[in-house]
């Protein structure tokens, strides 16, 4: 058997890098623990970047995909197939949108949207320069189209140029996406609660705001659930706990649970008046493995009540988070909803992540100096416990 330090060599070798990994070799899940090569046993607060919701090895999920590969993998778009139709009234019925499409990933998720945005103006008046408002601090993916609405030049930058017609305003201030309207704009889009670029939850009366303005003038609200949706923060998207719905929403990470999905969604009016045949496509999105993945998926979350332990086990980690915070002079804050946190240091947070795995714990981290904590959704108050304990020890040091 080869051990760790092998398995990374090798990986450095054949890998294109673009990625500073851990120098960890992750081999097996259970629960809320990963386990590595050597035996090695590690609590989990970053879920595979919130994808894993329902927790590794879980016997319902695991039997509904081997069912379905012994059935039917893949058989494209060309064709119905009943995963697909199943999975698509089930997310209907949770997300309060009429029509959706399934994609591989978040980012191809974001793509379609901003298509199915600018398909809606071009009907309108048959023009080819329609602009879109996006987020300072964003972050929708590394495709060329995500990729220009993402509001952080570092990840653009060397790219240029991007797809054109964008504008970043400021999350939550009405009056720099007011400044930054024009009879051009077609499509005001951002994350609920911002991810990658901090952990910052859109505030109510921001979110009312920007829904006026887009009623107002026929603009279409796009809001990236992607991180945030899916339970994390309590609700099954977070936009729900403001009643403020989007034209178009795009979904991915725990809506398949580990297996590639993503979908963007809309609503009928939307629907009607954009994309049509000929005009989007994916050769694998919706196909049977991974729509019966998201079949599972929902299921489990009515089953296992997944929404109730957000709210309760969430708050109980805000409360812990908000007590360590107090404690130490270099933590700065705390930002999040439910199971989607943020501890923001007044340093760079690499150090305490590196020790918190040698320690056995995962965490992950959003910008420099900021500690992310987005554990699957199934965690219990004692699982918080030894994580806050695991943390603090790394914090002493």
């Amino acid at each position: 058997m080869e051990c760790m330090k092998e398995y990374i060599e090798e990986a450095e070798k054949a890998l294109l890098h673009t990625y500073n990994r851990y120098q960890v070799v992750l081999d097996k899940g259970d629960g809320v623990y990963l386990y590595d090569v050597e035996g090695k046993k590690y609590l989990d607060f970053c879920a595979g970047i919130a994808v894993f919701a329902l927790g590794y090895n879980n016997r319902k999920y695991n039997d509904a995909l081997k069912a379905q590969i012994d059935k039917l993998i893949h058989t494209s778009n060309y064709y119905y197939n009943v995963p697909a139709i199943e999975a698509a009234k089930k997310i209907k019925k949770v997300s309060g949108m009429d029509r959706v499409f399934f994609t591989n990933s978040g980012a191809e998720a974001v793509e379609g949207a901003i298509k199915a945005a600018r398909k809606y103006a071009y009907l309108k008046d048959g023009c080819t320069d329609h602009e879109i408002i996006a987020m300072e601090h964003s972050f929708h993916g590394r495709t060329m189209g995500a990729l220009s609405v993402t509001g952080n030049p570092k990840y653009r930058e060397a790219f240029q140029p991007m797809i054109g017609n964008i504008r970043f305003a400021k999350m939550n201030d009405f009056e720099s996406v007011l400044e930054n309207v024009t009879d051009k704009t077609c499509a005001i889009i951002f994350e609920t609660v911002q991810g990658e670029g901090g952990i910052y939850p859109a505030e109510e009366s921001f979110m009312k705001q920007v829904k006026a303005l887009c009623e107002e003038k026929d603009i279409l609200l796009i809001l990236d659930e992607i991180q945030c949706g899916m339970g994390r923060t309590g609700y099954m998207y977070a936009w729900q706990k403001y009643g403020v719905k989007p034209d178009i929403m795009t979904s991915a990470k725990a809506l398949g649970c580990g297996v590639p999905v993503g979908a963007f969604m809309m609503t009928e009016k939307v629907a009607a008046n954009s994309l049509t045949s000929g005009d989007h496509g994916t050769t694998y999105g919706g196909n049977p493995l991974a729509a019966s993945a998201i079949n599972v998926v929902l299921d489990l979350f009515e089953e296992n009540h997944i929404i109730d332990n957000v709210k309760e086990v969430g708050a109980y980690l805000t409360e812990q988070l908000d007590t360590l915070a107090a404690e130490y002079e270099f933590i700065e804050t705390r930002r999040g909803i439910g199971l989607m946190q943020g501890l923001v240091f007044n340093k760079p947070v690499g150090d305490i992540i590196t020790k918190a795995l040698e320690k056995g714990l995962i965490l992950i981290n959003a910008g420099t100096d900021i500690i992310r904590f987005v554990p699957p959704l199934i965690i219990t108050k004692s699982n918080v416990d030894e994580m806050i304990a695991i943390l603090r020890s790394c914090l002493e040091e």
